[in-house]
């Protein structure tokens, strides 16, 4: 892309009359009437407008010249051509132009022309930064990709290091139409740094819908985790409002376009929480064009067997304990019996003799490979028939592999591989270890004291696999033998989210799926909310078996209110002593109110005050989420019905019509609502097993609120709030 030649009304030029510094400027985004013209050709603003028209328009011919490939002649056979065209199916749908989201969202003017390692091109290049490429019919770029090298200095160059930047510009954007820019000469020593207008009103943008990218918002240090490279695992501890969540999507889409071709043989994986979450976050990642990311919860992942039962806290505790791998590799290599008799294989007229001592050897061999179950019983027959070919070979015969095969299938080979080395169901061998005392008790010696068996173990056995009521914590432990059993695939990179509520036997299922790849670790442990949550990240990465981790910690936070994020900080010395607490950045406070509904009005309800503060936030533009433990949204349901106000469930798309979400706080964790209605918090710590939990939890469903928040109770609130 040329250079284009100095212009008086060119904003990189710092007499530019519609420099936002100037406080007369018309596309001042704080200003909302803004008089350009976009057929003006000298208007800095109108200018910006058509190569926003010409760039959709460019992207419009790539993808119409993609509708019209041509894949009769160039496909050798059905299955090629079904491959291909599935490809290019997936091609349309990512050049689609979404009307209501800006094709690009800032400008670079370089100084000089961009490192080789970055990109080609003349002194001062312009290039615009955007979630996807676009380029003319020449091929010349008019969009460029934000994870290219050249997009960096957008996210990192300051006025302290601009990176050879003389001009970063924001644009700011009414739906998809280009109505406001904002402008910083970064090489300019004479112009102070000031904090960006757009900036801040796209992140306190009202949330109405799902979870949207970041991709115009980064954050310097938020580009440094999403830019670090495929081969290391990152764990990123960040509270609430820090945006690790979306750090972690952006990053999955970084790593698709920098090492996508290994990507595409060994896939990629984002787990969540729970349906809702993944729900609330899955456009992210298409509306930055990658569509080929799967989702999963982590009982997604273990589904060996159908879950209808539960377990009490101290069962699951001991379950999700990493000892049970322990238990459990016993249980597996208990079923190998050494042999005792010998192996006798007919050929034709000739017996071939393997000894019992010989077949002793073979056997403790595999088990000293530490292979797996499975593996070494599909190596047993092998290293029977290579002992047997040995003695062919000493008789003076010369048999091959086709013979060695034959060996192996032999009915007495097969015979005694079954005696020595049977196979294992794993669903059955945890059924056995769950409802057997004495064979329990037998591979838990040493590892799990008597009490902590008789908590796991079932009050009923149950007849079959299929009959069994399986918990969530059995299904992990089904996994676990069943990766014993059979290796499990690895992916190329796992994004984790809301990982301090894992068990160390579920971090060792996440484990398995990327033990030849990498894996991003997003969680908070202040908002850890189970009882096995976790108590540190080093001992978190040492059971998903990626030890050597680079942990970073988030700060700053973009979401959520000062007002709020101090109240709720009052918990953190209760529930993650010495962790730092989040020091919001926002410019907009927000609000935050306590109302004990004690104080109001005799004979006024106090489920129809919560209402009444629901109708309240939703005079104002945006979502709201009305919290409440468990036990409370049945009463509340009932209370907003008898009032009228018609509600959505967790995972529900909220709309311009229905923005009140009633969300019970167990499910709150990574969601967000512009106003929260937060009821009765002593119900909510309440409604735990125990109270540090309970404090965290309410920690949680304190921090969900973007710009405004209501505290409701009738009855006393915690006293670590006091």
């Amino acid at each position: 892309m040329s250079t284009q030649p100095a212009d008086p009304t060119d904003p990189a030029n710092p007499a530019d009359p519609a420099n936002p510094a100037d406080p007369a400027n018309p596309a001042d985004p704080a200003n909302p009437a803004d008089p350009a013209d976009p057929a003006d050709p000298t208007d800095p603003l109108a200018r910006e407008r058509a190569h926003l028209s010409s760039s959709r328009a460019a992207l419009r011919t790539m993808r119409e010249d993609v509708e019209s490939l041509d894949i009769r002649d160039v496909t050798a056979n059905w299955v090629n051509a079904e491959a291909l065209q599935h490809q290019i199916s997936e091609r349309i749908k990512a050049l689609a132009d979404l009307s209501d989201t800006p094709l690009f969202f800032g400008r670079l003017d370089y100084l000089h022309a961009p490192g080789a390692e970055q990109a080609e091109g003349a002194e001062g290049e312009r290039f615009y930064i955007g979630r996807r490429h676009v380029h003319d019919a020449a091929g010349d770029p008019m969009v460029i990709d934000w994870r290219a090298p050249v997009s960096q200095p957008f996210y990192r160059a300051s006025k302290r290091d601009p990176m050879d930047i003389g001009l970063r510009r924001r644009f700011g954007y009414t739906g998809g139409d280009l109505t406001a820019y904002e402008d910083e000469h970064l090489s300019d020593p004479s112009e102070a740094a000031t904090t960006s207008k757009l900036l801040q009103q796209e992140i306190e943008r009202p949330r109405v819908g799902p979870m949207r990218d970041i991709v115009a918002t980064i954050q310097p240090e938020q580009d440094e985790i999403v830019r670090s490279g495929l081969a290391g695992t990152v764990c990123v501890q960040g509270g609430p409002g820090t945006g690790k969540t979306a750090v972690g999507l952006h990053r999955v889409a970084y790593l698709l376009y920098a090492f996508r071709e290994r990507l595409a043989r060994t896939g990629t994986l984002v787990i969540g929480p729970n349906r809702s979450f993944l729900h609330y976050i899955e456009q992210v990642l298409p509306a930055l064009g990658e569509l080929e990311v799967k989702q999963a919860t982590v009982d997604d992942l273990v589904a060996h067997v159908e879950v209808r039962g539960t377990d009490d806290a101290a069962a699951a505790v001991v379950k999700g304990d990493a000892r049970m791998a322990q238990v459990l590799r016993r249980a597996v290599r208990s079923h190998v019996t050494m042999p005792t008799e010998p192996v006798v294989v007919v050929r034709g007229s000739r017996r071939w003799r393997v000894p019992a001592y010989e077949l002793e050897d073979i056997v403790r061999e595999l088990l000293e490979r530490d292979m797996r179950y499975g593996a070494a019983r599909e190596a047993l027959p092998q290293r029977i028939a290579h002992a047997v070919l040995v003695q062919m070979e000493r008789s003076g015969e010369a048999p091959d592999d086709r013979v060695q095969d034959a060996v192996a299938r032999n009915p007495a080979v097969k015979a005694a591989v079954k005696a020595i080395w049977p196979p294992v169901d794993p669903a059955k061998l945890v059924l056995r270890l769950l409802t057997d005392a004495d064979f329990l008790a037998v591979h838990a010696d040493g590892v799990l004291t008597d009490d902590e068996q008789k908590t796991i173990l079932w009050a009923r056995p149950a007849r079959s696999v299929k009959s069994a009521k399986w918990s969530a914590a059995d299904a992990v432990l089904i996994d676990e033998a069943t990766d014993l059993v059979q290796r499990t695939h690895s992916l190329g990179h796992v994004v984790l989210d809301e990982a301090q509520d894992l068990s160390p036997m579920q971090y060792r299922a996440v484990g398995r799926r990327c033990t030849t790849g990498s894996a991003t670790v997003l969680g908070d442990l202040a908002q850890g909310t189970t009882p096995w949550a976790t108590r540190s990240w080093e001992e978190a990465l040492a059971h998903l078996g990626k030890g050597d981790a680079v942990v970073e910690e988030l700060t700053a936070g973009f979401r959520v209110p000062t007002d709020v994020i101090t109240y709720a900080s009052r918990l953190l010395p209760h529930i993650a002593p010495g962790l730092t607490p989040v020091a919001s950045v926002r410019e907009n406070p927000g609000f935050f109110e306590l109302r004990d509904l004690r104080a109001t009005t005799p004979g006024n309800a106090p489920d129809a005050q919560v209402v009444a503060a629901c109708e309240e936030l939703l005079r104002h533009e945006g979502s709201v989420g009305l919290i409440a433990a468990d036990a409370r949204v049945p009463a509340l349901t009932e209370a907003l019905s008898a009032a009228g106000i018609a509600h959505l469930d967790p995972g529900e798309e909220t709309t311009p019509d229905r923005r009140l979400t009633l969300v019970p706080a167990s499910l709150a964790k990574g969601l967000e609502y512009d106003y929260v209605v937060l009821d009765e918090p002593r119900a909510v710590v309440d409604g735990e097993p125990d109270e540090r939990t309970g404090l965290r939890r309410l920690y949680v469903a304190l921090t969900r609120a973007v710009s405004g928040l209501i505290v409701t109770h009738a009855a006393g609130l915690p006293p670590q709030l006091a």
